[in-house]
């Protein structure tokens, strides 16, 4: 019964990511990037991966320079590697990280379009397609699809470098 009670218990980091994503849909990045910092502050590089990777995939989209995003989006799939089966089980959270590596990839290849590294944004994008069957069918699941396929066409036929189009959600 303990176990159960430990497992529904609301998780205040996350509750607290989750607020200021809210405030960052509002319009506020500067605001919502200041935050996401503070909480990346609390929470430090070797604090739990789920929330390092959740913090670390909201904050890249808050950031102006190509350089600085990418970094927050290789720091958010270095932390979804360091997740544990145990860990997700604490939150019933196993297949809502599965459903994040497609974003995850998708971003990262987004990233190296900006940057001018079409190969590498070729790698991670075939590594989100090859994820993609871990999304729900619902409107997240067909975005992330969605985008990943206008990202491949664009890549395919030597298209811009704006990646895509594709924005987190």
């Amino acid at each position: 019964m303990a176990e159960r009670q430990e497992q529904a218990a609301p998780d205040a980091v996350m509750t607290r990511i989750g607020q200021v994503v809210i405030l960052h849909h509002a319009g506020d990045r500067e605001e919502a990037r200041h935050r996401f910092l503070g909480l990346w502050a609390e929470i430090g590089e070797d604090g739990d991966p789920l929330h390092r990777c959740t913090l670390a995939h909201y904050l890249a989209d808050t950031q102006d320079d190509p350089f600085d995003e990418l970094a927050w989006d290789l720091r958010a799939l270095t932390a979804a590697e360091e997740l544990t089966a145990d860990r997700l089980a604490g939150h019933g959270a196993a297949l809502a990280v599965r459903a994040l590596y497609p974003s995850l990839h998708l971003n990262l290849a987004a990233d190296y379009v900006k940057l001018g590294r079409a190969e590498v944004a070729r790698t991670h994008l075939r590594r989100a397609r090859a994820a993609a069957d871990a999304l729900a069918d619902d409107t997240y699941g067909d975005g992330v699809r969605a985008a990943i396929s206008r990202l491949e066409l664009r890549l395919g036929d030597g298209g811009g470098t704006d990646g895509g189009g594709w924005r987190r959600s």
